[in-house]
């Protein structure tokens, strides 16, 4: 289903997200070869490690969320049927709920009318009323047939200064109720916070649920799971397009691993892509820089596995290393700039930046004998990735600058393959934690963790889409 989405803002400024105790953090960062004092416990774990420790002190807290009264739509024109318009006003709340940042108020506590006015006309709002109620915001709406269609016009009010902060729109099918509420949601959350929600999104991972490793895709809070491949073919490693037309995979039928696209637009050819291109040596772990135009991608010439680019269309393939060791899972920074990988060079698996021409190379990691799977956040900021700790895994974040090093997500067992959502708020990554491998998203400092898999089958390797465009 394809939503299109008009929007035109009322307001000059805009809400701010509203910042709770959040992370508080105290920063020591010890000199090579001279011991950190201080640290928490599990940093004292790791002190054997070569090179400076960070030392956290880590404060729980997290976001203080907006409170949005979401009104029950008025019906325009044709009937769009009472049980229609209840089961929108349910969807978008609970796409508000998955944002972590907006939770709709309690009907209950409304001191104003549950029923949305007519959007035409004098634009007027009890603010005094809703205030009382516990409300920042207000969505008033509309919501009207167009053919096999929907339309719903939002009206969404800043309580505070009593004034519409943004008037949208949104179409989408009918009968997908669920993903009209998702993208009205995330209209809400963008209006209140600057930033849009993800709720609309979808991920893609590895399931063996039917007894062979194929691609599927989900809604971003675990609904919808469906299969996007059905072959023999071993799958793994996958990698949305930029723009969200396609999912890059490797396939691997026993012969060489090499990379395939599954298409979600008439514009991408789905099947093999690259095959031309170092013919006969194994292609594996794909990633494409912003653009969508280049891919950084492993492969082995010389006995050692290596980073390579090369152009989406194919072309000359340009070697980004060149170390006896093992260079692997590249993960592009969000300006396409830099690239991070795993490399265990220094006698363990570590992360390392370089330029995207493979210049200016780097080690980032110190702590941790065994690093893996690093994944940049969208706003740049961080750098989430796996570190074992005990035999298990655990989630940490580190800064690009590799002065700030934590763990966000810790548990008895194995926590792995972080993904980050496109507004950098949440990360899905996947675990063992009930005895089998499940996907799980937590929002972006660990808390709020919520399993999204659960049927059968092992599910791993999660990758984030984009916001549709």
């Amino acid at each position: 289903m394809k939503a299109v989405r008009n929007r035109s803002r009322r307001s000059a400024g805009r809400a701010a997200v509203r910042l709770g105790a959040g992370l508080c953090m105290v920063l020591m960062v010890g000199t090579p070869g001279l011991p950190s004092g201080g640290g928490t416990a599990r940093a004292q774990e790791l002190e054997g490690e070569r090179g400076p420790m960070p030392t956290l002190e880590i404060t729980p807290g997290g976001v203080t969320a907006f409170k949005a009264a979401v009104l029950r739509f008025q019906m325009v024109g044709p009937p769009v049927g009472e049980e229609r318009v209840e089961t929108l006003r349910e969807e978008i709340e609970r796409a508000l709920v998955f944002s972590g940042v907006v939770v709709p108020l309690d009907h209950a506590a409304y001191l104003g009318p549950d029923q949305s006015p007519p959007l035409e006309g004098e634009e007027r709002l009890d603010c005094e009323s809703w205030r009382s109620s516990g409300a920042d915001s207000v969505v008033q709406g509309e919501v009207r047939r167009e053919g096999e269609r929907l339309r719903a016009d939002l009206r969404i009010w800043d309580v505070a200064r009593c004034r519409t902060l943004e008037t949208g729109r949104v179409v989408g099918d009918r009968d997908r109720l669920e993903r009209l509420g998702r993208l009205v949601g995330d209209e809400i959350v963008e209006a209140l916070t600057g930033t849009r929600g993800v709720a609309s999104t979808e991920i893609a991972f590895i399931s063996d649920r039917t007894g062979h490793r194929e691609l599927y895709v989900m809604s971003a809070d675990g609904r919808d799971q469906r299969p996007a491949t059905r072959s023999d073919a071993l799958k793994m490693a996958p990698e949305w397009l930029p723009d969200g037309k396609g999912v890059l995979y490797v396939a691997y039928d026993g012969v060489q691993p090499g990379f395939f696209l599954t298409a979600r637009s008439a514009e991408i050819t789905p099947g093999p892509i690259l095959a031309h291109v170092m013919r006969g040596r194994p292609k594996y772990r794909g990633r494409f820089d912003p653009t969508g135009q280049e891919l950084a991608f492993v492969s082995s010439v010389d006995g050692a596995a290596e980073l390579y680019l090369v152009q989406r269309r194919g072309g000359e393939v340009r070697r980004l290393t060149d170390h006896p060791a093992l260079d692997l899972s590249p993960a592009w920074s969000p300006d396409g700039r830099e690239i991070v990988f795993v490399s265990d060079r220094s006698g363990s698996p570590q992360l390392y930046l370089m330029k995207r021409d493979g210049s200016d190379l780097r080690r980032l990691t110190y702590t941790g004998s065994y690093n893996a799977s690093p994944a940049w956040s969208p706003d740049g900021r961080w750098i989430a990735y796996e570190t074992r700790v005990r035999g298990q895994f655990d989630i940490w974040l580190i800064d690009p600058s590799g002065q700030i090093n934590f763990p966000i997500i810790q548990h008895a067992l194995s926590d792995e393959g972080p993904s980050w959502s496109p507004d950098s708020r949440k990360l899905v990554f996947s675990s063992s934690r009930r005895g089998r491998y499940d996907l799980y998203v937590a929002d972006w400092n660990g808390q709020n963790v919520q399993r999204l898999t659960g049927r059968s089958g092992t599910n791993i390797q999660p990758a984030w889409g984009p916001q549709a465009r």
